[in-house]
């Protein structure tokens, strides 16, 4: 039932995408596992993620995020405000990363950034929902490629919305310790944990500390008109088609993302991360 709900879904917000005006600028997509072996929705099998990473080589242009920030901040009249473009990002940090996700982005030369929640790698400590943690050096490793940045996705992976000044200050400030320790570079980059708007007093801690910080909607990020600190992600499942994943790059599914923002804020109401 879950699964024909999904299916519904998605077939119905592409069909409104047809009466919603679409806008040149940045998709980011985020993923979560790739040949992880869990039944999750958002652990693709690795032969799927080839599948996307080829769709994406072949009708699209990929672009790390630091260059995804630079057309977003460009000048009028500057030619890439005018050119679509795609960012690939992960979060968490699973093991699964960099033993599947990494080899198959360097196979196609696309660059990626992964949000890490420092915690579970430093511990080595499973996520919350099992998922085995990557460790340094295999990080180490994968940003020696060239193609992979490493944000922060805090450290605890606690919600922000329900954290005091305090924890929320020594969460993110571990997190950025952690990172610029093992991997020899500080974050600039943020992604906020379940995409949940973190409270006021988070806001203003993450704009202190990282040059962008992301949520979740299925939204192009449009050059001139995007707060750094509110980038939109559109997430990918493993039930996407190569339909839906060609409208996802081109900047549409827009109502399956904001139904899956409501169904989040329900879903993680009483959690803590």
């Amino acid at each position: 039932m879950r699964t024909a709900l999904a299916t519904a879904v998605k077939e119905l917000s592409r069909a409104t995408d047809v009466v919603l005006a679409r806008h040149p600028g940045v998709t980011v997509l985020v993923y979560h596992r790739v040949g992880g072996g869990s039944d999750s929705a958002v652990d693709l099998p690795v032969e799927v993620f080839d599948r996307h990473l080829t769709h994406l080589a072949a009708h699209t242009i990929v672009v790390s995020l630091d260059e995804a920030v630079e057309r977003l901040e460009s000048a009028p009249g500057d030619p890439r405000r005018d050119e679509p473009c795609v960012v690939i990002t992960f979060d968490d940090g699973t093991a699964d990363f960099t033993d599947h996700a990494v080899p198959a982005l360097v196979r196609h030369g696309l660059p990626a950034t992964l949000y890490v929640a420092t915690s579970f790698v430093d511990e080595q400590t499973p996520f919350p929902w099992g998922a085995p943690p990557t460790t340094w050096a295999a990080l180490r490793d994968a940003t020696a490629t060239g193609l992979i940045t490493v944000g922060s996705h805090t450290h605890s992976h606690w919600l922000l919305d329900r954290l005091e000044r305090h924890a929320i200050d020594d969460d993110l400030d571990r997190s950025i310790e952690l990172i610029g320790t093992h991997l020899g570079r500080a974050p600039a980059h943020f992604a906020y944990p379940k995409a949940l708007p973190g409270s006021a007093q988070a806001e203003i801690a993450v704009r202190r500390r990282f040059r962008t910080a992301a949520l979740a909607a299925n939204r192009v990020n449009r050059p001139g008109r995007t707060d750094l600190h509110r980038l939109w992600r559109t997430p990918t499942q493993r039930s996407d088609t190569d339909a839906h994943l060609a409208a996802k790059a081109a900047g549409g599914m827009r109502l399956e993302g904001e139904l899956r923002a409501l169904a989040a804020r329900v879903k993680y109401r009483g959690a803590t991360r």
